[in-house]
């Protein structure tokens, strides 16, 4: 029966590693390659939900401008995410939409 108990505990810590702290580290890891890859010209939200444009880097901070002659420094930690590029719309239809009936 103790053999049976001791299964158990090891099986409840590997459901738990691959629940919980296996997902965990993959997101401290993907938040961890955004910081290092973040260049001039980036567009990014942070913590506190300022969007701005990065226009210099530096080691742990990043000078980023929130409004036209109006630049702020931000650790570097305090990013939450680069916003990616827009990526550029197909031309738009020069068909005008199908009117609305109303049945009123």
């Amino acid at each position: 029966m103790g053999s049976s108990g001791f299964l158990l505990i090891v099986v409840a810590f590997g459901f738990l590693y691959f629940v919980l702290i296996r997902p965990q580290k993959r997101r401290q890891l993907q938040a961890r390659q955004m910081l290092d890859t973040i260049k001039v010209g980036d567009e990014v939200i942070t913590a506190a939900g300022i969007y701005g444009r990065v226009t210099e880097t530096h080691e742990d901070d990043l000078m980023v401008e929130i409004a036209p002659n109006t630049t702020v420094r931000v650790a570097r930690r305090a990013i939450g995410a680069v916003v990616p590029p827009d990526e550029p719309e197909l031309e738009a239809s020069s068909e005008e939409p199908p009117p609305v009936e109303n049945d009123g």
